[in-house]
């Protein structure tokens, strides 16, 4: 009798362990194995990924994640070699970093916006008038424009332009590029200067200076206002010759704003992805499906802008 027992109770216990284990893991839900997950890239990402990397390691403290910044192009190139679990990337994936491996993410949405010192001589023209599209592509692409007053179609202003660009392989100066009307990093003009930190050093320290930065490098997250020693130029997208009211970005909040809801570009907008090398599971895949459930509520917070929910629920498929 007591063998029959026995037996029945262990059959109860076999049964009950095999249901658990075909019960499917809810989305989002952190993993319970101990693992290092490891990410690298742009700049653009890296203040987002610290504050998911804090938040998803007091649900599981056995995960650790390291996260280091360097640029769009070292994310990939060390996501694809299987240097890191994560490359942090601020552009379109190429069709041959597919081909290698690349299993792309979206993540969040991010903008790239013109710098300049808030000591040039010509500050307040710039910001009333702004520099359109074709005076862009002049300073950066053709270096047609040599003088502040070639950009502003005033000869009477002489100051000599010195232009930056970015040193290492960016998501940021690809999608300038492209929004100047290159097509890769390489047409951009200009002294190179490594990350976003840098350029806008680069850019306070010269009067006559213009770069390009990232939304929340060139933003102060404490003020909301530009980084200070720094102004944000209007992008005149109607070319009329003045900086219109919408085309006017002078807070975070603004800059966000005209993100989300279209006024701001695409580009020198777009999204932002999380790279492995293969179809993410595991530690890995959990944290990728908290990223894209309650991950994203520190988007806002932050100071990034949430793709559209179909966009959001066709990444969360892809994780399936």
């Amino acid at each position: 009798m007591k063998n029959k027992i026995s037996i029945r109770i262990a059959l109860f216990i076999l049964i009950l362990m095999i249901s658990t284990a075909c019960q499917p893991q809810s989305e989002g839900k952190p993993a319970s194995e101990k693992a290092t997950i490891s990410a690298s890239g742009a700049f653009a990402i890296y203040p987002l990924m610290i504050r998911w990397a804090e938040e998803y390691q007091k649900l599981n403290p056995n995960i650790q994640i390291d996260i280091s910044a360097g640029g769009a192009g070292k994310g990939m190139s060390d996501a694809i070699a299987g240097m890191v679990d994560i490359g942090m990337v601020s552009r379109e994936v190429k069709p041959e970093e597919e081909k290698q491996g690349a299993f792309a993410i979206a993540v969040a949405k991010d903008a790239v916006f013109p710098t300049i010192s808030a000591q040039n001589p010509n500050l307040q023209e710039l910001l009333s008038k702004g520099i359109n599209k074709e005076g862009f592509s002049k300073i950066y692409l053709s270096a047609d424009a040599k003088t502040w007053g070639d950009a502003l179609n005033n000869p009477e202003i002489k100051d000599t332009i010195n232009v930056y660009t970015r040193s290492d392989a960016c998501g940021a100066a690809e999608v300038w590029s492209k929004f100047v009307g290159g097509k890769a990093q390489e047409d951009l003009q200009g002294i190179g200067v490594s990350g976003d930190p840098g350029v806008v050093e680069a850019v306070k320290k010269d009067a006559l200076g213009i770069g390009f930065n990232n939304l929340n490098y060139a933003f102060d997250a404490n003020s909301g206002k530009p980084v200070q020693g720094i102004a944000i130029v209007p992008i005149d997208l109607n070319a009329n010759g003045k900086a219109d009211e919408s085309e006017v970005i002078e807070t975070k909040a603004a800059a966000i704003k005209a993100v989300a809801d279209g006024t701001y570009p695409s580009p020198p907008a777009r999204p932002l992805y999380l790279v492995s090398k293969g179809k993410p599971s595991g530690a890995l895949g959990q944290f990728l499906s908290w990223i894209l459930t309650d991950g994203q509520k520190y988007l806002d917070e932050v100071g990034y802008i949430p793709l559209p929910n179909d966009k959001i629920n066709a990444e969360r498929e892809k994780l399936k």
